[in-house]
C-alpha cells in the first residue's frame, strides 16, 4: 500500500484519472453479465486498506499527505449508503482487518504517524500494539492479513517520510499476539520492498506484493527514482510459521510498470490484485498458479479490495484514488482472520 504522496507525485502523473472506464472483463464465472463498477463516496485524498466489520459495515484508510495531518479512517454503511469519520486520528493507518474477537486492527506508517502495528478502539483511538523490531523502531507499516490461528503477518516497507529509519532492510514481519512476539519472515534480499499481502484459503501459502518504486526517505519522493522489482509473489508456509524462501514463485512481474498494491482472496484462492500499471490499472484476478481471469478497471490507480460479508459476501469493495467503490461478483471472498480453525 503506497503512501498518499507517492501516488500524487509519481504514480499518479503516469495515468490520467478517468470520468468513465471500461467494463470488466474475464472469466462468467467470476463476473455477473453487464456487471458495473458502483461509486459509493469520493471525497478523500487517498484511500486504502479497505476491510469488512463483523456487522457487515466497511472500514478504510484516508491518508493524507501533509505529515501534519494524521489522517482519518472512514466507515461505510451498506444498508444506508453513508460514509461517516470513524477515527479523525488514524496517525496514518494504512491496512486495515478486523480479527476474530472484532478488535480492528491497522498498519500505520511514517510521515507523521506511528509507524507501528496498531489496534483501533471502538471508539476510533489508535493504540500501538508493537512498534519495534530488535529494540530499534519500524519502518512503515504498510498491509497486513491475519490468520485463523490469530497470527499477524505484515509488511514494513518505507516510501516516504523524514522520520529516522531504525531498520535497515524493508522486511515481513509475523506478529504473535499471544506470545507478544514478532518474527521476521521475509528480508530485503527476498523482497525487496514488500508492499500487500495475503493468505490462501489452505493457510499454506502467503502472497506478498513486491513494489519497489525507488523511494524510500524524505518529505516527497523522487522524480526519477530508479525503479527495481515489480511482481506479485507466493511463499510456502510451514507448520511453524515461518517461510520456505527456496519455494518461492513469481506469479506475475510487471516489468518497468508499477506492479500490485493490496489484495484480498476468494473462497477459491483467486488473487485480487489492486495493479498499477500505466497501461493497466484496476482489479487483476489471478489464478493461484498466476493465470490472468478477470479484470476489472478503475477510473483511477487502485489500492487495495476487500469482500463484504453475510448478504454482501460476493460484493467486492475497492479502493482507488480518492474513492471507495464496489461491485457484484459471482464468487464469495475468503476472509482468513475470521475463518474456521483447524481442528
Amino acid at each position: 500500500m503506497i503512501s498518499r504522496s507517492i501516488i500524487a507525485v509519481v504514480l499518479c502523473a503516469l495515468v490520467p484519472v478517468c470520468s468513465a472506464v471500461d467494463a470488466p472483463s474475464g472469466s462468467p464465472t467470476i463476473l455477473p453479465k453487464n456487471s458495473q463498477l458502483e461509486e459509493l463516496w469520493n471525497e478523500g485524498e487517498f484511500t486504502e486498506g479497505v476491510a469488512v466489520a463483523p456487522d457487515g459495515r466497511i472500514y478504510f484508510s484516508d491518508i493524507s499527505r501533509s505529515a501534519d495531518d494524521p489522517g482519518q479512517i472512514l466507515r461505510f454503511d451498506p444498508k444506508t449508503k453513508k460514509t461517516t469519520v470513524f477515527s479523525d486520528k488514524s496517525f496514518k493507518s494504512n491496512g486495515l482487518m478486523f480479527d476474530r474477537n472484532g478488535r480492528l486492527i491497522a498498519c500505520c506508517g511514517s510521515n507523521g504517524g506511528n509507524m507501528s502495528l496498531c489496534e483501533v478502539s471502538s471508539k476510533g483511538v489508535v493504540k500501538p500494539i508493537i512498534s519495534k523490531y530488535g529494540g530499534k523502531q519500524l519502518l512503515s507499516p504498510n498491509d497486513l492479513v491475519i490468520t485463523p490461528a490469530g497470527l499477524i503477518y505484515f509488511t514494513d516497507p518505507r516510501y516516504i517520510g523524514t522520520e529516522p529509519e531504525g531498520q535497515k532492510e524493508m522486511c515481513v514481519y509475523r506478529y504473535d499476539p499471544k506470545k507478544k512476539q514478532l518474527t521476521r519472515v521475509l528480508r530485503q534480499k527476498d523482497i525487496e520492498k514488500p508492499n500487500g499481502v495475503h493468505i490462501s484459503p489452505d493457510g499454506k501459502t502467503l502472497y506478498v506484493a513486491e513494489t519497489n518504486n525507488g523511494s524510500r526517505h524524505g518529505s516527497n519522493p523522487p522524480y526519477e527514482a530508479k525503479m527495481g522489482r515489480m511482481t506479485l509473489n507466493a511463499f510456502p508456509i510451514r507448520k511453524n510459521g515461518s517461510l520456505n524462501i527456496k519455494k518461492k514463485r513469481v506469479l506475475a512481474d510487471f516489468g518497468k510498470e508499477t506492479g500490485t498494491d493490496g489484495m484480498t482472496l476468494d473462497v477459491k484462492g483467486n488473487i485480487y490484485a489492486a495493479v498499477r500499471m500505466a497501461s493497466k490499472h484496476g482489479i487483476v484476478v489471478y489464478s493461484p498458479k498466476g493465470k490472468e481471469l478477470a479484470y476489472i478497471p478503475t477510473p483511477s490507480l487502485p489500492t487495495n479490495c476487500s469482500f463484504g460479508n453475510g448478504k454482501e459476501s460476493a460484493m467486492l469493495y475497492i479502493t482507488s484514488g480518492t474513492g471507495l467503490y464496489r461491485i457484484q461478483l459471482k464468487i464469495d471472498g475468503y476472509h482468513p482472520a475470521t475463518a474456521k480453525l483447524d481442528k
